[in-house]
């Protein structure tokens, strides 16, 4: 279709060894011979991009994203399945682009660019605006051995988007770039979005997947298995990188039609939340800067040396507004015994801007839930936050200001 620019069909990846390398060859030549041990790092990926869509790949190390991603620029081969690319690709993925350490930035723009298909005058033209918006000053005619991670990186990235893709591709490479130019690169990213660029970007970074994608693909073994929204797939992914003896996972649709993700042995669960109002009374709406209380009860179901509980607040696109837990704040509970109830009492002012949020709540044995996940509910309670009498303000908190203005009397007259 006229909107794709990037099809995947039936893709898939294996790496073979064999027990001598004349047997190798052997294949090579035709005199088959059966390989030692085949390993498939990607198989029966399928999946379409349109135009202007930015997808994010996520996925544990050695999922298979980089394989993946090789697959897609053409720098491996498939060992099955097809794909289908609609327009100019480019992407940066490995720090530096493959750039020769002894050349300058400068000669290296002229290689890389013209290994992405550019010709010489287009590369001379485009040369001003790359050195402009790398930033680099003087390091640009110096040796790339000579550069920081961040110099490459800027480098890289100039030269790859020195004019605009129809596919974007970027694996990682924007988390070394220090916070101006990561601002700096997204705008450029944004801009060429809207403009029909499609994006797939690899990143751990669970904020900028929510804020950048449209939708988000979990890999996990060398396969797809989540392709959806990048709130539930992050969820998901969390969920994933919990201890995976004794795990489950399933999905929840929640009262407002959102899918969360619940995790954990089961050794303890929340048997009931709820968000209370000054009057202790539940309540789904709340106004901003309210007083309320969040009500967490608990069961215990086998005995457990250490409990923490933990929860986080987060806006409707699934970014974490605040979260803390009983192991920060030094409550941490020892040996409790199977069948115990808990009541877990949260008190706070609802600092927050006028919107949807919910809460997602996390019972484990540390300060995170990659050791002991008891479990971890996403979703477990939505409530909205309305401004009823106070300034209008726009954002996700309320930070009330005090503002001072000095009117001085103009003395050149």
């Amino acid at each position: 279709m006229s909107d794709c620019i990037l099809a995947v069909d039936s893709l898939g990846k294996a790496f073979v060894r064999y027990h001598r390398e004349r047997h190798r060859f052997m294949n090579w030549l035709g005199f088959t011979r059966r390989p030692a041990e085949e390993f498939w790092a990607v198989r029966d990926i399928s999946f379409n991009l349109a135009r202007g869509e930015t997808v994010g790949l996520v996925g544990q190390n050695g999922a298979g994203k980089s394989t993946l991603l090789k697959l897609i620029t053409g720098t491996l081969r498939p060992t099955s399945g097809a794909i289908h690319l609609n327009g100019r690709i480019s992407a940066i993925l490995e720090l530096g682009m493959g750039f020769h350490q002894e050349m300058t930035g400068r000669q290296n723009v002229f290689n890389a660019a013209g290994l992405m298909g550019f010709h010489l005058h287009e590369i001379r033209s485009m040369l001003p605006e790359i050195e402009d918006f790398a930033e680099i000053g003087e390091f640009f005619d110096q040796p790339v051995r000579t550069y920081s991670s961040g110099m490459q990186m800027r480098l890289a990235f100039a030269v790859a988007t020195a004019s605009r893709p129809e596919l974007l591709i970027i694996d990682e490479a924007l988390s070394v770039g220090d916070t101006y130019f990561q601002h700096k690169s997204f705008e450029r990213i944004r801009n060429y979005r809207s403009r029909g660029t499609g994006l797939l970007i690899v990143s751990h970074d669970k904020s900028s997947v929510q804020i950048l994608c449209d939708r988000a693909m979990l890999m996990h073994k060398g396969r797809i298995i989540k392709d959806d929204k990048p709130e539930t797939v992050m969820d998901y992914y969390n969920a994933l990188l919990s201890d995976e003896e004794n795990r489950s996972i399933k999905l929840v649709t929640g009262e407002d039609g959102r899918v969360g993700v619940q995790s954990g042995t089961g050794q303890a669960g929340v048997i009931d939340i709820s968000l209370l109002n000054k009057k202790n009374e539940p309540v789904k709406i709340v106004g901003v800067d309210e007083e309320v209380k969040l009500l967490i009860k608990v069961r215990v179901n086998s005995f457990l040396p250490r409990l923490v509980l933990g929860y986080m607040i987060k806006n409707y696109l699934g970014q974490p507004v605040f979260g803390t837990n009983t192991y920060y704040t030094g409550q941490i509970l020892e040996e409790v015994s199977s069948d115990t109830e808990l009541v877990f009492s949260i008190a706070f002012r609802a600092a927050l801007g006028p919107g949807s949020y919910s809460v997602a709540v996390n019972l484990s044995d540390s300060r995170d839930h990659l050791a002991n996940n008891y479990e971890w509910r996403d979703l477990a309670l939505v409530f909205n936050v309305v401004n009823h009498d106070l300034d209008e303000f726009m954002g996700l908190v309320w930070i009330p200001p005090r503002i001072s203005i000095e009117k001085k009397q103009d003395t050149t007259r």
